[in-house]
């Protein structure tokens, strides 16, 4: 069993559309049952892939933009339909990865749109593995190319099954389509990506600056540890800013000042990592705002703004730490 990321201040769920869609207005937001997260169920044998019959997309037929889809015409295939309406050039998709996409889905019978990412204007970022992402796109999406449009019509089996998803109008009868605009996908060895910045100040962590998907070394000083919060890049990458009230998906490691001990990596988990800055310690919070996507960021972390006297449970962090983390920003959401 994983250990739950120790960033979270709060619980909270990264797996679903909830963790995901903070950047949007309460008004703008669907059920969070809604989203493609996996049901409550056993995973279903591997459906046949078909290339039809799926309705047309009729508005916002460019990629990135909201789609508007026609009517389901018949009878849906009971099979697994997959169309790549817009061939992207980016990185193929492998079972596993953490897909960051937009997307909007509706009931086949009716055009009932009961949950979409553009209105909340931040992309999901899930991870295609069994139990975390409903079958149809964790087989749908599979081989796809980041930077492609991919439309689905998925049948119960490999949707939310016989038991449906009532909060979010859909009966276990429903055949569910999608339109997924996949921005970009990454693995368990995506790493930040930029240019490296000199690491001067002799009393500060020195961060290793490898990009192979390994964790990097953090080797700490021996000095008294920084009673100010530092963030400083040790690579600096070209993407947009992290804002406050960002979502990100990151690779980290987290060591204690004292004796240089590591409390928590997702590179030990072979897993990324999604949250919103809301979310998180206040030192993660005001130390990646302002900082770029792409890029490995030093974290450094006083008592006052990680845990203080209250450090998490079962955990290595004692009372007081200081806490120095490596983090690449791999996406905005």
């Amino acid at each position: 069993m994983r250990r739950r990321s120790l960033l979270i201040a709060v619980p909270a769920g990264l797996a679903t559309l909830a963790a995901c869609g903070d950047g949007g207005s309460d008004s703008s937001k669907t059920s969070e049952s809604a989203s493609p997260a996996a049901p409550d169920a056993s995973a279903a044998p591997p459906p046949k892939i078909v290339d039809g019959p799926l309705p047309a997309i009729t508005a916002g037929v460019k990629f990135g933009e909201k789609p508007t889809v026609a009517k389901g015409s018949g009878d849906p295939s009971k099979d697994l339909a997959v169309k790549t309406v817009i061939a992207g050039g980016g990185r193929a998709i492998a079972e596993n990865d953490f897909v960051v996409a937009h997307y909007l889905g509706q009931v086949w019978s009716t055009a009932k749109v009961f949950d979409n990412s553009y209105d909340r204007k931040a992309p999901l970022a899930i991870q295609l593995a069994q139990g975390s992402v409903i079958d149809g796109w964790r087989y749908g999406l599979t081989g796809k190319k980041a930077g492609s449009r991919v439309q689905m019509a998925i049948p119960p089996t490999w949707g939310y099954g016989t038991q449906g998803n009532e909060q979010a109008g859909i009966k276990g009868t429903d055949t569910l389509v999608f339109v997924v605009d996949v921005q970009d996908t990454f693995n368990a060895k995506s790493s930040a990506k930029g240019s490296e910045v000199a690491q001067d100040t002799i009393d500060l962590p020195k961060v290793g600056t490898n990009t192979d998907g390994k964790a990097p070394s953090i080797e700490v000083p021996d000095a008294a540890p920084s009673k100010k919060l530092v963030s400083s890049y040790i690579i600096e990458g070209d993407g947009e800013e992290v804002t406050a009230d960002s979502s990100v998906l990151v690779q980290y490691k987290g060591v204690l000042w004292d004796g240089g001990k590591e409390f928590d990596s997702t590179y030990g988990r072979g897993q990324l990592t999604s949250f919103s800055l809301q979310q998180v310690v206040k030192g993660w919070a005001q130390g990646l705002t302002g900082k770029k996507v792409g890029s490995r960021v030093l974290i450094v972390i006083p008592p006052e703004l990680g845990y203080g006297d209250t450090p998490p449970e079962g955990s290595d962090i004692k009372k007081d730490s200081t806490l120095v983390f490596s983090v690449d920003i791999l996406a905005k959401l």
